[in-house]
């Protein structure tokens, strides 16, 4: 991938581009999108959507990554409260219901098993850290750090975008999320608390 262009009118063309590929890649996957649609909507040309990502598939990964950084900053992990964090995760998929999309996309199309990035790009670190010494406190139920996370961030994703039972949205009425959140909450601290 080329490096990020330099003048303030590329740079917003190169956020463009990756606005207007987030949505796309969101809504068809990798092998649905189509570069005419993002170059059409992002006002450019494939010939600067190449010279800045590289290929289709670069596109993605810069997209991807980015959308797994976001996850990780704005729904930082508190391993004493991993019911609120499942709350706030709940919250930020109602939020970005893309982000969500992409991840599954990239699961299905890339990475049917294992961890969905390469161990490089992993950025879980801090929360098994975190999970591990809430557990070594006695504060979270004993297990594998990462299978207690996990098994969080999957009770968060119960309505998300890409539930097989439902998929909320923010549109709905405040009292049915305010109920979910509730339900979401009290199972996820009975399921890891040790107290």
């Amino acid at each position: 991938m080329a490096d990020r262009p330099l003048t303030s009118r590329g740079a917003a063309t190169y956020q463009r581009i990756l606005d207007v590929a987030t949505q796309e890649f969101a809504e068809y996957g990798i092998a649905g999108a189509r570069i005419e649609r993002i170059v059409a909507g992002a006002r450019t040309n494939k010939a600067q959507l190449y010279g800045y990502f590289g290929s289709k598939e670069g596109l993605f990964d810069a997209i991807f990554l980015g959308s797994l950084e976001r996850i990780v900053n704005v729904v930082p992990i508190d391993a004493d409260d991993l019911a609120d964090w499942a709350v706030r995760l709940y919250d930020e998929y109602l939020r970005r219901p893309d982000l969500v999309r992409l991840a599954t996309w990239a699961r299905l199309e890339r990475r049917p098993a294992g961890h969905l990035v390469d161990d490089h790009d992993r950025l879980d670190d801090g929360k098994l850290r975190a999970i591990a010494e809430a557990q070594a406190a006695g504060r979270v139920r004993e297990g594998d750090p990462f299978d207690v996370m996990a098994m969080v961030i999957a009770m968060s994703m119960a309505w998300s975008p890409v539930s097989n039972v439902y998929a909320a949205t923010a549109q709905e009425p405040s009292e049915l999320h305010e109920r979910r959140r509730a339900l979401l909450r009290e199972s996820v601290r009975r399921a890891m608390s040790t107290g």
